[in-house]
């Protein structure tokens, strides 16, 4: 069964409370190569972190997603924690930077304000607590579901534009294969211009102009490229169609679109064709652009 296509950008979030705590869940994806999730949950909720990413592996299969997870608890605001080695090695730095910097020294409310010195800890997790870390969970499992959705909906209107991208790909691969330039008849044609343009009588005959001719159009040919053209166009619209986590896949068809467009510029033998080539290229580089950010 086909599904559809997914953006790897969107946003989503999921609010909850329990035991008298509420929590608030926001997670964003954006494009990249695989799957890098980056977590930042509120203190005393550490634990979570294991069953949150497998929460995400089983949703999402690619993007760089942050999740935010911020938890209000009321009546129960811990306890604060001195952090005596990292005290230790404040002080431990400032006795080193006695008598080598003229500085008044700090204050003790200033040492204390130190990051990591002074901690807020929250008591420990009671009956309660654990009812709190599983409403956490469905939050999260929640706000991954409305990523998703939120992830298709960019998807389909992605497809659309590749869609317009392939029909704009497909007419100028048209308009090339119908280019008079292509043919042995009008390399032949050329031919006898330029020698006309010379003004002066050459000496060659018809049967030799037929061969020049003939070894100009070979070394032309784009046929090749025309069908490769012609078969990735198919193909992407195939994967568009079945949808899905594809994006590796359209990607690696436009570098192939775009290797074939190179080659029928490199052959082209008038300024018509290389001028649908470089138009080629232009939409190629377009649709790369938007397949960049597909799943």
């Amino acid at each position: 069964m086909s599904q559809p296509l997914a953006s790897m950008t969107g946003y989503a979030r999921a609010y909850g409370a329990v035991a008298g705590a509420s929590f608030a869940c926001e997670v964003k994806s954006v494009n990249g190569r695989g799957l890098d999730v980056r977590l930042r949950l509120a203190p005393g909720f550490d634990s979570l972190e294991s069953d949150i990413r497998q929460l995400i592996g089983k949703t999402l299969t690619r993007g760089s997603v942050t999740l935010n997870l911020t938890v209000e608890r009321q009546g129960a605001g811990g306890e604060l924690y001195l952090n005596r080695q990292a005290l230790d090695t404040v002080l431990a730095a400032l006795d080193e930077l006695k008598g080598r910097v003229e500085a008044n020294p700090p204050s003790l409310d200033g040492i204390l304000a130190l990051r990591g010195v002074l901690e807020q800890r929250d008591s420990a997790l009671d009956e309660d607590g654990e009812a709190l870390q599983a409403a956490i969970l469905d939050g999260v499992s929640q706000a991954l579901v409305d990523l998703a959705i939120a992830r298709r909906q960019e998807g389909s209107r992605m497809a659309t534009i590749l869609l317009d991208r392939l029909l704009e790909i497909e007419a100028l691969v048209a308009r090339a294969e119908a280019h008079p330039a292509r043919s042995r008849e009008g390399i032949l044609a050329r031919l006898r211009q330029q020698i006309a343009d010379l003004g002066s009588d050459t000496g060659l005959s018809e049967e030799r102009l037929a061969q020049e001719a003939l070894l100009l159009a070979t070394k032309a040919d784009i046929r090749e490229e025309l069908d490769r053209l012609t078969a990735h166009i198919a193909a992407a619209r195939q994967l568009i169609a079945t949808g899905g986590a594809a994006g590796r896949r359209l990607d690696f068809l436009a570098q192939e679109f775009n290797r074939e467009a190179n080659t029928l510029c490199s052959k082209s033998n008038a300024v018509e064709l290389t001028a649908i080539g470089l138009d080629l290229k232009a939409a190629i580089d377009q649709l790369r652009e938007q397949v960049q950010n597909i799943e």
